[in-house]
């Protein structure tokens, strides 16, 4: 194992939320880091407690998380070291509520409950979650249907 590879097989290990991203939490510098971020508060994470690997700024961890987790895109989402995926993925797990069941059988610390509640129903907080992100959708060739 390459020492990219250790080292981010010790992120993934040592952190029980961890989302390797383009930009940090606060400054999202891709549409699909944005709406990644967006679907975990609205889940009721807060962003303060997610571990964020900004992969802009280390281009061998760019290439190589590619290649530990065997997925082409970024960003990835990591929940207690187990790989749930990229931000399309993680939309449709939010979408029928498997997201948040991951989150909550995982993470049983404090720090990671419920802090922020959507206003309304979660109908409500989704789409407030695609107003956000549909810029990036409309601008790439993505698959998810835009409003």
């Amino acid at each position: 194992m390459s020492d990219t590879q250790e080292r981010i097989d010790q992120l993934v290990k040592n952190n029980a939320v961890l989302l390797f991203m383009k930009g940090t939490a606060s400054f999202p510098q891709c549409g699909f880091s944005g709406r990644a971020i967006q679907v975990l508060k609205a889940c009721g994470v807060d962003p303060k407690s997610i571990t964020t690997v900004n992969v802009l700024e280390d281009d061998a961890i760019r290439a190589g998380i590619k290649d530990y987790s065997h997925w082409p895109t970024i960003p990835q989402l990591y929940v207690k070291g187990e790989f749930i995926g990229g931000s399309d993925i993680m939309m449709e797990m939010y979408e029928n509520g498997e997201l948040q069941k991951a989150l909550d059988s995982k993470i049983d610390s404090p720090a990671y409950a419920r802090r922020i509640r959507p206003v309304g129903s979660p109908k409500f907080a989704w789409r407030r979650i695609r107003r956000q992100g549909t810029s990036a959708c409309r601008a790439s060739r993505c698959s998810a249907p835009v409003p």
